[in-house]
């Protein structure tokens, strides 16, 4: 992964979150499946601070769209620990858009995994496009 959620920081979006006891597996820790819920959210809420609603692209016929994702695990979050996720995004090509996401320790700044979720959206014919309120942002 080339780029990380900490460049262009006014363009980056940190959400907080603390690792629920049911989230890890038998081992104690937070089980590797988990860690796309946590990624899935915070892009999310990473967009509705920005005026889009998933929801309502949804409801347009839009259907947002992971094509890829791309995490490299560093280390384990465990019971309790309370995190962010740092996102931010940039376009790759004409019909995609990257997602480049960190989550990071809160009590030692630890980054536990870095991710590359390579994104696209699909319309009501079926055909992959990037909607212009996403492409917007973009530009701001």
């Amino acid at each position: 992964m080339e780029k990380s959620a900490g460049e262009n920081a006014d363009k980056m979006h940190s959400l907080n979150f603390a690792v629920r006891d049911y989230e890890c597996d038998l081992q104690g820790v937070v089980n590797n499946a988990v860690y796309m819920n946590y990624l899935e959210h915070a892009r999310h809420e990473f967009l509705k601070s920005r005026g889009v609603d998933f929801a309502e692209v949804t409801r347009q016929g839009i259907h947002l769209i992971v094509i890829r994702a791309e995490l490299d695990y560093k280390a384990s979050l465990t019971s309790s620990d309370d995190f962010r996720v740092n996102t931010r995004f940039d376009q790759e090509s004409k019909l995609k858009i990257v997602f480049y996401q960190d989550i990071i320790r809160q009590i030692d700044q630890t980054l536990m995994l870095s991710a590359k979720i390579t994104a696209t959206a699909i319309n009501e014919k079926g055909r992959p496009f990037v909607p212009e309120d996403i492409l917007a942002l973009l530009a701001d």
